[in-house]
C-alpha cells in the first residue's frame, strides 16, 4: 500500500483539503502519514482511520519513505525540503500548493478539468512534481478554457477582485476586526434614521485614518476601502500576481502560440471567493450563444448566469459560490469597441479550485494510475 505524507494540513488550504477528502471518502486505499513543524509525536487529525503520531516535517529520512508528499506548508518549506529530498534520490510524487516550483520545466501546473491531457503527458514523460496554480488564474481558466482551446480568444484583460482569505487567516481576522471597529466607532450614527449621510461618512473616514485602526496585516484599511496592489513589484509596472496571469495560464494549457493575458489585481473586502472582470478580445465575431456553448464545454463546473439584473445580483456573487465547486460567469455581452470584444464577470471559491481541489484530484489521479 502506498504511503502518502501530508504537510501543512493545519493551515487554511490544508484544512480545506482535508475537509474535501473526508467529504469525498478519499482516505482509503493508501496509508496516510501526517507531518508537523511544531508538534512531533502529537495526535494526527481525525480522518476516519488510524494514523501514526505526527512526524517531523523536516525529517528527510521519514519523507524519503513516502510514495507521495502533499504539501500545503508554503514556499519556504518547499525551498528548504524539495531539493534536498530529490538529492537523496527520492522519486515519489510531490504535490504542492506553493508557487515555488510552478514555472520549472520539470513541473506541471495541475488543473485537471482543463489540462488533464497536459498532466497525462507529463506523467508519461516521468514528471514527478505537480503544482497547484495561482488561484485567480485557475478560476479564470475554469470558465475560459473552452473558448481558448477552441481558438476563439486573441487576448484577455483580467481585472481581479480578490478576497481577504487569499492573504491568509490573520488577514481574514483583521478584516472582521476592521468591520467591528467601524461599527463601534459609528455607534448610533449607523442605526439612527435621522443621521445624515455626510455625518456617517465623516465618522467612517475619521476611523479609517485613525492611528488606532487595525492595519497590522494589510498595512492599510481594507474594510470600506480596497487595495489596488497584491504581491511584489516585477518588470513593466506589474505586480507578481498580475504577471502570473499570463505565464501560468499559458503553461497550464500548454498554449503555442501564447494568448496574452494581463490586467490589475485588487484586494477587496470580500471574506472568501475571488471575482474577475474580463475583457475578452475574440479572433472573430462570435455570437454570445456560441461563446456560451464553448464556456460550458470547459468543464461541468462552469456555470453561466444570464445577463439579467435579478439573476446577476442573486447568483453572481461570492455569497452564492462560497463552499461550492461551481465557477460562475455572467454579464456576458458584446462591447462598444466591436462585437469581437466581450465583457464578462466571474466568481469562484479560490480555496477550492484555486487551491485545495486540484491537489486532492491530482492525488487521486496519481494513486489510480
Amino acid at each position: 500500500m502506498q504511503r502518502v505524507g501530508f504537510v501543512g494540513w493545519r493551515g487554511m488550504v490544508g484544512s480545506v483539503l482535508l475537509e474535501r477528502m473526508r467529504a469525498e471518502g478519499d482516505f482509503r486505499g493508501f496509508e496516510p502519514v501526517f507531518f508537523t513543524t511544531s508538534n512531533v509525536g502529537g495526535a494526527p487529525p481525525a480522518v476516519g482511520l488510524d494514523a501514526p503520531p505526527l512526524a517531523d516535517a523536516g525529517d528527510l529520512a521519514a519523507l524519503s519513505g513516502l510514495d507521495v508528499v502533499v504539501s500545503c506548508q508554503g514556499g519556504d518549506y518547499t525551498t528548504a525540503t524539495h531539493g534536498p529530498l530529490r538529492a537523496r534520490g527520492w522519486r515519489g510524487a510531490w504535490i504542492d500548493a506553493a508557487s515555488t516550483l510552478r514555472m520549472r520545466d520539470d513541473a506541471v501546473i495541475i488543473l485537471d478539468p482543463v489540462n488533464r491531457d497536459v498532466i497525462d503527458r507529463a506523467v508519461d514523460a516521468g514528471v514527478r512534481d505537480f503544482i497547484g496554480g495561482n488561484c485567480t488564474v485557475s478560476l479564470m481558466l475554469m470558465v475560459m478554457a473552452g473558448p481558448i482551446r477552441a481558438g476563439m480568444v486573441e487576448w484577455i484583460s483580467s481585472m481581479t477582485y480578490q478576497a481577504a482569505s487569499g492573504a491568509g487567516a490573520k488577514n481574514m481576522q483583521e478584516l472582521v476586526r476592521q468591520m467591528q471597529v467601524l461599527g463601534e466607532r459609528a455607534g448610533t450614527l449607523a442605526t439612527d434614521p435621522a443621521t445624515g449621510a455626510l455625518a456617517l461618512d465623516s465618522n467612517v473616514q475619521e476611523t479609517l485614518r485613525s492611528d488606532a485602526y487595525p492595519v497590522r496585516e494589510f498595512g492599510v484599511p481594507l474594510a470600506a476601502s480596497l487595495i489596488p496592489w497584491i504581491d511584489k513589484a516585477v518588470a513593466d509596472g506589474q505586480t507578481r500576481e498580475e504577471w502570473k496571469g499570463h505565464v501560468e495560464a499559458n503553461k497550464i494549457l500548454s498554449l503555442s502560440p501564447e494568448v496574452p493575458i494581463d490586467g490589475l489585481c485588487v484586494r477587496v473586502g470580500s471574506m472568501r471567493c475571488h471575482s474577475q472582470a474580463l475583457t475578452i478580445k475574440l479572433r472573430r465575431d462570435v455570437p454570445i450563444p456560441e461563446l456560451e456553448a464553448a464556456i460550458r464545454a470547459s468543464n461541468e463546473w462552469a456555470k453561466i448566469v444570464p445577463n439579467e439584473p435579478d439573476a446577476t445580483r442573486r447568483d453572481l456573487t461570492p455569497v452564492t459560490v462560497a463552499g461550492t465547486l461551481d465557477v460562475k460567469i455572467g454579464r456576458l455581452h458584446a462591447m462598444r469597441m466591436g462585437k469581437d470584444h466581450v465583457a464578462a464577470f466571474t466568481v469562484g471559491d479560490q480555496l477550492l479550485w484555486g487551491a485545495a481541489e486540484p491537489l486532492r484530484r491530482m492525488l487521486k489521479l496519481w494513486l489510480a494510475r
